[in-house]
């Protein structure tokens, strides 16, 4: 029986090591999946390489990778905010490593992993401190760059709706970037708001295949009982 179920946060996270690159979704705290974050910390693994939109903000969530000291290296798109002057602080001091991109650069390396293309040239950033040491090749008169696909060990990605084939659906704008991350690393593993029933979920407004799933956990305790007769 085909069943991404986990019965936990910490068997959903099981396996994770030191020096894993994961990809955690969200824009702001739009489809962030704190739930998994916290559980994250509570394994207590090091020298993470993250891929985020940003470096959160705060004392709660996203943030509190930073603030543990669990991060080495950050991708990202914008690492100020809130969190700026912190973020400064602990690259100056040695303690973090960043990697910034255009947002829509960020986007497309993702995806570009998750369909199996290596790099790509994108205008964006041509002529910039951005592109400063990648290969460059003009394109009808117009500058271009040369990106690589950006691909992770583990995806963290939050989502509404789930069956237990792991079939996703999001709501509104938290969509983001989950699933072009849910596409581009060796493990993805979703937090969902709810799991329903197989056939619950209209075929036409699922986003993220099952296939691309590999471990799912609702953030909302469901009984063992509360599933039903599986199909």
């Amino acid at each position: 029986m085909l069943d991404r179920r986990c019965d936990s946060v910490e068997k959903a996270l099981e396996g994770i090591k030191d020096g894993s690159r994961i990809m955690v979704s969200g824009f702001g705290e739009a489809g962030r999946p704190n739930m998994l974050i916290k559980g994250l910390i509570d394994s207590g693994v090091k020298d993470i390489e993250l891929v985020s939109n940003n470096a959160g903000a705060g004392y709660e969530g996203l943030a509190m990778l930073f603030r543990h000291k669990m991060v080495r290296k950050l991708y990202c798109s914008f690492p100020r905010g809130s969190m700026g002057a912190e973020v400064k602080k602990w690259v100056e001091e040695g303690g973090l490593e960043i990697e910034v991109m255009p947002q829509g650069t960020l986007a497309e390396r993702i995806r570009a992993a998750g369909c199996g293309i290596p790099a790509f040239y994108t205008p964006t950033a041509y002529g910039t401190k951005l592109a400063e040491g990648k290969e460059t090749r003009m394109f009808d008169g117009v500058g271009h760059v040369l990106e690589t696909a950006l691909k992770a060990d583990v995806a963290l990605v939050k989502a509404y709706k789930a069956d237990r084939w792991g079939n996703l659906t999001y709501l509104n704008l938290a969509r983001n970037f989950a699933p072009l991350m849910a596409m581009a690393a060796t493990t993805s593993i979703v937090e969902a708001d709810e799991i329903v029933e197989l056939g619950a979920l209209e075929p036409n407004i699922i986003v993220t295949p099952g296939i691309c799933v590999d471990r799912l956990v609702t953030s909302r305790r469901i009984a063992e009982n509360e599933w039903g007769t599986a199909a």
